[in-house]
């Protein structure tokens, strides 16, 4: 891939489930050696972009390249550059994290020797060193999203597709995972491609940002773009960008006012 060949582009990709267009006609590009945060409320595409990205969803009209390469047109080619954690557990639950990894590294064409080496300071800095030999069945939900991440980073793929990447995932190891992330991209030029409905996560992760809203392109940019495209001050966190974009109304609380003490138009408490 090319240097000024984006990592992602897309060509009005576009997604339908009978009547409902799920993502429709987007044209996005996100460029080679930047964290990418992909925002957007329940329901607005983001999965299904993705999946249609990395090649398990076929377009219903459109297309995307992804390393340079046509999603639709060559497909193999995609999968050999890109490492995915999707947002489901996908694990042999029977096999072990060293096995799992193994298999990962297998798929992707790296030799013994280079398995062999990959796997143990994979294992170090997702904190499972010592539990390399116990099966994917006896481990927490956490433990299988960080053998999930080893597994997409075995091949040290050219871009990193992450849904929902730290959901379940102590704070230590989410430390060490972000620094890891950023040197990749800092260093080998690795795009991250990442969903997440954390919003102080994305503002202090991301170097562009997307919003989709029901399946369209809300916005795209840097944050301090954002901010100035939704008329916000240079302070406004991203959350308020995000409400304004989509523009999404918050509901009053004293709808239920059973829970809150509070009566329909009273002030909160120190309000």
């Amino acid at each position: 891939m090319s240097e000024l060949t984006p990592a992602i582009q897309t060509d009005n990709l576009t997604r339908r489930y009978g009547t409902l267009t799920a993502v429709d006609q987007l044209n996005l590009t996100v460029p080679r050696g930047v964290i990418f945060g992909f925002l957007g409320p329940n329901g607005a595409g983001k999965s299904t972009t993705i999946n249609m990205l990395i090649g398990l969803l076929p377009p219903t009209a459109g297309t995307g390249r992804v390393a340079g390469f046509d999603i639709r047109q060559e497909p193999l080619e995609v999968k050999r550059r890109i490492g995915v954690v999707p947002e489901g557990m996908s694990l042999y639950e029977r096999l072990t994290a060293n096995e799992q990894l193994e298999l990962a590294g297998r798929l992707h064409g790296l030799t013994p020797a280079e398995i062999k080496q990959r796997i143990p300071p994979l294992l170090e800095i997702m904190g499972l060193q010592g539990s390399g030999d116990r099966m994917i069945l006896d481990y927490s939900q956490g433990m299988r999203k960080k053998t999930l991440i080893a597994c997409a980073l075995i091949h040290a793929p050219q871009i990193l597709f992450l849904d929902e990447p730290f959901e379940g995932i102590d704070p230590v190891s989410t430390r060490a995972l972000k620094n890891l992330l950023r040197e990749m991209v800092d260093q080998r030029g690795t795009t991250i491609f990442f969903s997440t409905h954390v919003m102080e996560l994305a503002e202090r992760f991301c170097d562009q940002v997307g919003i989709i809203n029901k399946g369209v392109l809300a916005g795209v940019g840097s944050i301090a773009a954002l901010r100035a495209q939704a008329g916000l001050p240079e302070e406004a966190p991203l959350e308020e960008v995000f409400i304004r974009t989509v523009g999404a109304e918050v509901k009053d609380a004293t709808l239920l006012s059973w829970l809150t003490g509070r009566a329909a138009g009273e002030l909160p408490a120190g309000g």
